[in-house]
């Protein structure tokens, strides 16, 4: 934490309250977007920046630094070959995936049409997945964006990654943009995506039975 010496204090609004303490650590703009990328585990500084469209280098770097201040986020060196340096999550920050879940959910409303100028990737579709997916398991997920996978109901380590499952998962799911569009808005229920054909869903785990009898 040397490094983090000499920086000026937070602000902070001053009150006592917990929601206004929570905002305190997590209000600044781009900082919960970044607990949304540190969900998928530790990634260096040029992933989140290519994965955070719109923010900039200061900006990033700065956010950074008070999330590790504020002990939401630690930094450490790969080991050799990699030797590159890693942000990752604390237990306090991964603890945000609820709240996340919880403003998702609360947002679906106002998503509306996507704007020509909305950035997308396909593991930003994580969050409303986890939500809405019955049980535990590791399941991949193929969208016309991209693949990435889930660890449905893990309550360490990654909540997601980019790219498919490391091991043969427990359910794969495909779907297409329009789909995929209906359940972030919250339109469409993952079940009802899934008896509809709109979901295709193989796998033999217990996960993809149940997403397929339910």
């Amino acid at each position: 934490m040397s490094r983090l010496r000499g920086m000026p204090p937070r602000r902070s609004y001053d009150q006592y309250c917990s929601a206004a303490r929570a905002l305190d650590a997590v209000g600044d703009r781009w900082t919960l977007l970044i607990v949304r990328e540190l969900l998928a585990g530790p990634r260096r500084y040029t992933d989140l920046h290519a994965d955070l469209p719109g923010v900039s280098t200061d900006v990033l770097a700065s956010r950074l630094k008070d999330m590790e201040r504020d002990g939401l986020t630690t930094r450490r060196r790969l080991p050799p070959p990699g030797a590159a340096y890693v942000y990752e999550l604390t237990a306090r920050g991964r603890a945000l995936l609820p709240v996340l879940q919880a403003l998702g959910e609360w947002g679906q409303a106002g998503l509306g049409e996507r704007r020509p100028t909305d950035a997308v990737r396909a593991h930003w579709f994580a969050l409303p997945l986890l939500r809405a997916l019955p049980g535990e398991g590791l399941v991949e997920v193929r969208l016309e964006e991209g693949t990435f996978h889930l660890h449905v109901g893990a309550g360490d380590g990654p909540a997601y990654g980019d790219g498919p499952a490391p091991r043969e998962p427990d359910a794969r799911l495909v779907l297409d943009a329009a789909t995929r569009t209906a359940i972030s808005r919250g339109e469409l229920t993952v079940a009802d995506a899934v008896r509809a054909g709109r979901v295709e869903v193989t796998g033999d785990g217990t996960l993809a039975k149940a997403l397929r009898e339910g």
